[in-house]
């Protein structure tokens, strides 16, 4: 494992604890200063994954949850890199993911939203990435979807993200959004985050990882702590 550093996060990027508009802040943000805790061995490492077993379906959501059939939706594949905040690749951490289907449909007994089920598509995957800190994803695009924040709201297209990285302190909590979705201006959520910080949760379209006939592509490229972190999600 790299050394590492203390590069403080840029309050100019990530989103505060209270944001009105994004209304069950109001009631989760702290309403007092908050103790920081001096850091110990147990913040500053993370669990090992390079003995994880993962299964072989578990980073491709197009095919773990199969029933009788394929899911439906537009295939996407999500690829990136992992980097530390000096700049280097995190080699063997997990990478989590959870989404909607292209109805905008979670499969959890919360979700009432009057949209289909997908039975060939759970929404949940996770890997590892390599040794250059690479990952990669196939899934299907997901829908937009009512919740209730304000009138008429409804959340952008997005996928949800978890990882750890070399630190406990490192772990990140995000959504990755895609480019030219109209409803980003209007969601909150995104809105929370400074806006020198939103371009860093809309993926790119990359058509040198689009399969032909197949999936298109798309890169988002994390970057754990420092000054150059990924926004985290607003909680």
């Amino acid at each position: 494992m790299s050394d590492i550093i203390e590069t403080p996060l840029d309050i100019e990027v990530h989103p505060p604890k209270l944001y009105a508009e994004y209304t069950s802040t109001i009631l989760r943000a702290p309403s007092k200063p908050m103790i920081l805790l001096k850091k110990s061995l147990t913040e500053r490492t993370a669990p090992l994954f390079q003995d994880f077993n993962l299964g072989a379906l578990d980073h491709d959501l197009t095919k773990n949850s199969i029933k009788n059939g394929e899911p439906l939706g537009e295939r996407i594949v999500v690829h990136g890199t992992v980097r530390n905040e000096k700049g280097e690749p995190i080699p063997n951490t997990i990478l989590e993911i959870w989404q909607a289907n292209a109805a905008g449909r979670y499969v959890h007994k919360v979700d009432q939203h009057d949209a289909p089920l997908d039975p060939n598509f759970l929404g949940t995957g996770r890997c590892m990435t390599d040794a250059q800190g690479n990952y990669k994803f196939y899934t299907i695009k997901p829908g937009a979807y009512p919740w209730g924040n304000h009138h008429n709201a409804w959340r952008p297209n997005h996928i949800h993200f978890s990882l750890f990285g070399n630190q406990i302190v490192s772990r990140l909590v995000t959504q990755m959004y895609f480019p030219g979705d109209p409803l980003l201006e209007y969601d909150p959520i995104y809105k929370a985050v400074k806006a020198k910080g939103r371009e860093l949760l809309i993926s790119k379209f990359d058509l040198d990882i689009t399969e032909p006939n197949f999936a298109l592509g798309y890169r988002f490229d994390i970057v754990l702590r420092g000054n150059q972190a990924t926004p985290f999600e607003n909680r």
